[in-house]
């Protein structure tokens, strides 16, 4: 019975490694759901400094390891813009991205949707700050309020 446990431990511990990060509570609908507030378009391209359906930037890409599509390379001067402009390779983007900063924005005590939702607004510094303060903070907490129904 210990051998298979072992053999449980070793399979989990390799899909892990092969499928790539696990965040709790950041689940498929929850990227569905942030890319939705951010607007979500898959063929926005790169504008005023943030690319791809989730509109992000240099510096979060950067934050997040400077994920690339498969046999990129990160230094190469448009792997940013060439990830974040693919939807998978951006799902990549925001799940390193939440796996680094990740945090209860909101204090109850749940890192969930809410909470990767703020980070993405405010990025992972100012997450605790209310979301009704700004035109654009009114606009993704009515987006997000439509995608959680």
């Amino acid at each position: 019975m210990g051998n298979m446990r072992l053999v449980y431990v070793i399979v989990f511990y390799y899909f892990g490694l092969v499928t790539g990060v696990h965040i709790s509570n950041l689940n498929d609908s929850c990227i569905r759901c942030l890319c939705y507030v951010t607007g979500c378009d898959l063929s926005h391209g790169c504008s005023q400094g943030y690319c791809g359906p989730f509109y992000i930037s240099r510096v979060y890409w950067v934050d997040a390891g400077k994920p690339t599509l498969p046999d990129d390379n990160p230094e190469r001067k448009e792997a940013f813009e060439d990830c974040a402009r693919d939807y998978h390779c951006s799902v990549k983007i925001v799940e390193n991205y939440m796996a680094r900063f990740g945090k209860d924005c909101n204090k109850d005590g749940i890192t969930n949707c809410f909470d990767y939702m703020m980070i993405n607004h405010h990025g992972d510094g100012a997450c605790t700050e209310p979301l009704y303060l700004t035109n654009l903070g009114r606009r993704r907490l009515q987006l997000y309020q439509q995608c959680r129904l």
